[in-house]
């Protein structure tokens, strides 16, 4: 057993990750830490992001458009296989990532 305060987590590097758990080595479960934008990019599965701290600016393309949708400390959002998103921080944030293990 083993308790994380996310917020209190920091990350050596920009999306530094703490991984928490790997399920039947498919699924893996990573606290993030980034004060950087990511990338774009569309995973290769579906993706639940938690944001646990902070604010996220998540960029996404939908039908051609680039859409930015402000999550908060609390809020969840679920990406298809092949959504395209990159998420931008305002600030410094933690968030919560479960995806496939070899995702980008």
């Amino acid at each position: 057993m083993r308790l994380v305060k996310a917020k209190a987590f920091k990350a050596d590097r920009a999306w530094g990750s703490d991984l928490l758990e790997v399920f039947e080595g498919r699924t893996s479960v990573k606290l993030h830490w980034t004060d950087a934008p990511f990338v774009w990019h569309a995973n290769d599965g579906p993706e639940v992001l938690a944001v646990m701290d902070g604010v996220i600016d998540m960029h996404v393309r939908r039908e051609g458009r680039e859409e930015v949708i402000r999550m908060e400390a609390g809020d969840l959002m679920h990406f298809e296989d092949g959504d395209e998103h990159v998420a931008h921080p305002v600030g410094e944030a933690r968030l919560l990532v479960v995806e496939h293990v070899d995702s980008l």
